[in-house]
């Protein structure tokens, strides 16, 4: 894995989502406050836009419900939360904050590219 730097904290505000892509992957990240997360950016439903929804704690997962079809996406696990019923999942990527800047993991390979 390799962390590549995105942006400085303060860019992306609290509980809301920011679009990057990294290695052709459209990724979401999120400020949760006390963490960054970063999920792929990608319903499974319909694809649409994550790092446009809205968060919230359901359950004792933070969530992320789709803009386009109000599927709620689990952002540590990626897992559906809602409908329950799907199995379908998003990729999620490790995120941290260094010396102020976001940084997201990605796999060898697509930070190369």
């Amino acid at each position: 894995m390799k962390y590549i730097r995105v942006t400085e904290a303060a860019n992306i505000p609290l509980r809301e989502g920011r679009r990057v892509n990294l290695g052709g992957v459209d990724i979401a990240i999120f400020n949760l406050g006390e963490r960054f997360v970063a999920i792929e950016n990608r319903c499974p439903h319909g694809g649409g836009p994550l790092a446009d929804g809205i968060i919230s704690n359901v359950g004792g997962a933070t969530t992320v419900t789709c803009p386009m079809h109000n599927w709620r996406i689990c952002i540590d696990s990626g897992n559906v939360a809602k409908p329950s019923d799907q199995r379908a999942c998003v990729r999620t990527f490790a995120a941290t904050v260094e010396e102020g800047i976001v940084v997201v993991a990605i796999d060898e390979e697509r930070a190369a590219a």
